[in-house]
């Protein structure tokens, strides 16, 4: 049985919620500035506000009118707070809000001291707005400027009509259930509803067209949805580590899967990144250990697709490059199952360009091979010895391990010592490191302990050109 995945993600000291308040009461004591910044806050919901203050500085009363909120010009007793929804301590002062507190408490109900984060039962968040939609954004006492720019960004990214476009989905729920199925052909629909033209209409101020071509859609996905039977693979790239190199419809098709079949070395924050409710299988290869061989991996492919589920068959790097993925297509093919393919960034190009290596340049290297240490038969240096001869840049994936042969192998058979080499680990990684030498020092690489991730080895006087200096170059350590 394939192990559990569990994501390693950073922990919340808060829970993110939304409370219920439409038609009941909230309750904001105090009459200052605390109270109005507050109550501007409260008047984007349809809660039933009540201010408690003796008086009213101008600026909440102001407020308070806008709101349409009740005042009480008097401090709140006990009674006062029953069955509020919420309570808000905005008085300015701390012993003030403290009673305020303590009388929340009294009758059980969830209060918010301002500026007093230690006496808090629920942070307001930074808000942005597109009822029916809202978005919440706290950062767990950093400071409010943080949340304020995230809110500024994220406003100029939705559009101000995107209520309308949830108003519209909303309206179309019932049809939507009572012709779609529960399962794929529902969930796509929606995806397609909220990314194609539906959505572009919507939100282009065209309501009444994307209406029509929701409803369009609706019986065209009623159709498909019966028609349908066999699933979707797609082989997609994770790149070399780093989440922010991952594509674009990389992250599309993550969120879209129904089950995520990932490699050993795609990092669990790119697996997390798929549908929380995907089923995450662990298919991993090292040396010496696989979590699944080949062919039962493409089982697994063939099988849940055959399900009718959308798979995403994540592999580290790109899928194209020693990943194996030409038998998964054979076997794909071999049972009548569509799949597509996304290319992701490989590991030779992603050490390449955080150590600025050129890896073709002119006068120095006009062609680049891309190559493993050792071929099936798990001989050393099978086919590329005479391409480095030439002058070509050979990027060698899986070399840790035999690079002791590499070196002596490439020597014998004419390469200079002195060539450049470079040997990285981690590419792209927080944990990345890189060692530059000459060919003759490239055995040593093989015996430092400290070397226990995935290993590009460069070898190439292109390397000479790089960040990582000039050659003859002694064996140095470049940190991250």
């Amino acid at each position: 049985m394939a192990p559990v995945h569990r994501s390693v993600q950073r922990k919340l000291g808060t829970f993110p919620a939304f409370h219920k308040v439409e038609g009941r009461r909230v309750v904001i004591v105090g009459g200052g500035g605390e109270a109005a910044a507050k109550i501007r806050l409260l008047s984007e919901t349809s809660a039933d506000l009540v201010v408690f203050a003796a008086e009213l500085e101008d600026e909440a009363r102001r407020d308070m009118e806008v709101a349409g909120a009740s005042w009480i010009a008097r401090a709140p007793i006990a009674a006062d707070l029953m069955d509020a929804a919420l309570v808000f301590a905005a008085t300015g002062e701390l012993e003030a809000d403290r009673a305020v507190r303590a009388l929340a408490k009294s009758v059980g109900v969830p209060v918010n001291v301002v500026d007093r984060p230690d006496l808090c039962d629920f942070y307001t968040p930074s808000l942005v707005n597109r009822a029916p939609l809202s978005i919440a954004i706290s950062t767990e006492g950093a400071a409010p400027v943080l949340a304020r720019h995230v809110r500024a960004r994220i406003e100029a990214m939705l559009s101000p009509r995107l209520g309308d476009l949830a108003n519209l989905a909303e309206s179309l729920r019932s049809r939507v259930a009572e012709k779609i199925a529960p399962g794929e052909g529902r969930r796509r629909f929606w995806a397609h509803f909220f990314t194609g033209t539906t959505a572009a209409k919507v939100l282009a101020g065209q309501l009444e067209q994307g209406a029509a071509d929701a409803v369009v859609d609706i019986d065209r996905a009623a159709d498909a949805s019966k028609a349908a039977g066999v699933g979707h693979v797609s082989l997609v790239g994770a790149g070399p580590g780093a989440e922010d190199l991952l594509t674009l419809r990389a992250q599309r098709l993550l969120q879209e899967a129904d089950v995520i079949v990932y490699d050993k070395l795609v990092p669990d924050a790119i697996v997390a990144m798929g549908r929380r409710d995907a089923l995450r299988i662990y298919v991993g290869k090292a040396k010496g250990a696989h979590a699944a061989s080949q062919d039962e991996i493409n089982a697994i492919l063939v099988r849940e697709a055959t399900d009718g589920r959308r798979v995403v068959r994540l592999k580290s790097g790109d899928p194209l490059i020693f990943g194996r993925a030409g038998e998964e297509m054979a076997a794909l093919r071999a049972a009548g199952i569509p799949f597509d393919i996304v290319p992701g960034i490989t590991a030779a190009f992603a050490a390449a360009a955080e150590n600025e290596i050129p890896l073709t340049l002119r006068d120095v290297a006009s062609s680049l091979v891309v190559a493993t240490g050792h071929d099936m038969r798990g001989d050393t240096l099978p086919d590329w010895a005479g391409l480095a001869l030439s002058g070509a840049t050979v990027a060698v994936y899986m070399g840790r391990s035999v690079a002791t042969k590499v070196a002596g192998k490439l020597i014998e058979n004419g390469l200079p010592p002195s060539t450049p080499v470079a040997v990285i680990e981690n590419a792209s990684r927080a944990d990345r490191r890189a060692f530059a030498g000459r060919l003759d020092e490239l055995a040593q690489i093989a015996d430092r302990p400290e070397l226990d991730g995935p290993v590009v080895i460069i070898v190439g006087r292109v390397v000479a050109e790089s960040a990582l200096g000039v050659s003859p170059l002694p064996l140095v350590a470049m940190a991250a």
